[in-house]
């Protein structure tokens, strides 16, 4: 299994398991808090029907006492209303003063002149909120109280979707801060290892180039094809060795005639690689760009490796090199006859750890998308069908310093 892509795994189902507890918790103990308010405000709103129904339906009892029914019922703040059997609303209080037009004549006058639709909507709301409060007079008749609940208890019944909106933005947070320390740390890990790969094959390297330039004058085999290649290697060596000291740097960029660069790794290449795969370069050779050509040639070979390897046996690998005028770039198109990609993995083929293969990191595509963008430049999967092959595009930007002539 990859590391990079378990320890990934692994923290997003922890972090997934941190937000589903603080969510789990807070729902449950917020509706605790919820049922036992409400319960509480049942009570307030029966303790208050009852003191109104003292107060209207025993005007003659002794003003001491009337004195504290009213503190008692004025301290009970409640939004309610009260109605006969009718549904005809005989008292109310908490409700909004602006939206009604109340004019009492006197405290106890049970005459009300009132908006009916701002009444209706909020009896209808009370009604369907809570079971009505009965209250049975001596008469015979009764009143039924409906009541709302008070801001606190509503601003409460929202409160678990506003915590849980702030713990989602705080585990995006919390990963997207995770994942940069990661590739931070990753980076720093390549950049170190890669600086200390290059320093140590500088001595073997400069070794080899002096045993290949000794065994050509011992033997005087100045024009000796081996030695040509052998020399051609160790050459390539020293190239790659100078790619790893640049990882972490900026690299610098030259005008660089592109069609030349991807001919002279192609022709180092090919014959290195099996002879029942052809290679193919075309296109326009006049196009250039800013390149640096140790990294670029990296991402030819890496995208010509991954070729060969979706290649059986036998195959062909094309590459066009074309130009867009008009909008200033170049395209560089490596086209395979092998296995193909799924169309699901177009964007997961660069992530690193990705791969496909039994053996190997899922490195390649991540660094050429890497080296690519140094380049100012754009790597993507063009077309893929399985079982017929794969297209590959890089697109550049242009330096248009040459004018077409005509002959």
């Amino acid at each position: 299994m990859n590391p990079y892509k378990y320890n990934k795994q692994a923290w997003k189902i922890i972090l997934l398991f941190f937000a589903i507890v603080i969510g789990v918790a807070s729902l449950l103990y917020t509706n605790y808090l919820v049922k036992s308010l409400s319960k509480s405000e049942r009570t307030k709103a029966e303790v208050w029907a009852m003191t109104t129904r003292s107060i209207m339906t025993f005007p003659d009892v002794d003003d001491e006492f009337i004195s504290f029914i009213y503190a008692v019922r004025d301290s009970l703040s409640l939004p309610a209303i009260i109605t006969d059997q009718k549904k005809n609303i005989i008292f109310w209080r908490d409700l909004d003063p602006k939206k009604t037009n109340i004019q009492l004549e006197a405290e106890r006058d049970s005459t009300l002149h009132y908006a009916p639709e701002y009444f209706e909507k909020q009896l209808y709301n009370m009604q369907k909120r809570h079971e009505p409060i009965v209250l049975h007079l001596d008469s015979g008749d009764k009143w039924y109280v409906y009541y709302q609940d008070s801001a606190a208890l509503r601003q409460l019944r929202i409160f678990p979707y506003i915590q849980l909106s702030l713990i989602a933005i705080f585990i995006v947070i919390a990963y997207s801060v995770f994942n940069a320390i990661q590739k931070s740390e990753q980076n720093l890990v390549w950049v170190g290892m890669a600086k200390e790969a290059a320093h140590q094959l500088g001595t073997p390297i400069s070794s080899l180039m002096g045993w290949v330039e000794l065994i050509r004058m011992k033997y005087d085999a100045e024009d000796d094809t081996v030695l040509h290649e052998m020399e051609r290697d160790v050459k390539r060596l020293e190239t790659v060795a100078d790619r790893f000291s640049k990882i972490g740097s900026t690299p610098s960029l030259h005008n660089q005639n592109v069609y030349k660069v991807v001919q002279d790794f192609m022709n180092y290449f090919k014959i290195r690689t099996s002879e029942k795969i052809n290679f193919t370069l075309e296109g326009d050779p006049m196009v250039e760009a800013m390149l640096n050509v140790p990294l670029f040639d990296w991402i030819i070979e890496n995208l010509l490796k991954n070729a060969v390897n979706a290649i059986d046996k036998e195959g062909d690998i094309k590459v066009v090199i074309s130009e867009n005028i008009a909008k200033e770039e170049i395209f560089i198109d490596i086209s395979d006859t092998g296995k193909g990609i799924p169309r699901s993995n177009f964007e997961r083929i660069f992530q690193p750890g990705f791969t496909t293969r039994k053996r190997g990191w899922g490195l390649g595509l991540s660094l050429t998308k890497r080296m690519v963008s140094y380049h100012k430049g754009q790597v993507f999967v063009k077309d893929s069908e399985i079982g017929k092959g794969t297209t590959f595009r890089i697109i550049l930007k242009s330096n248009l310093k040459y004018e077409p002539t005509q002959v």
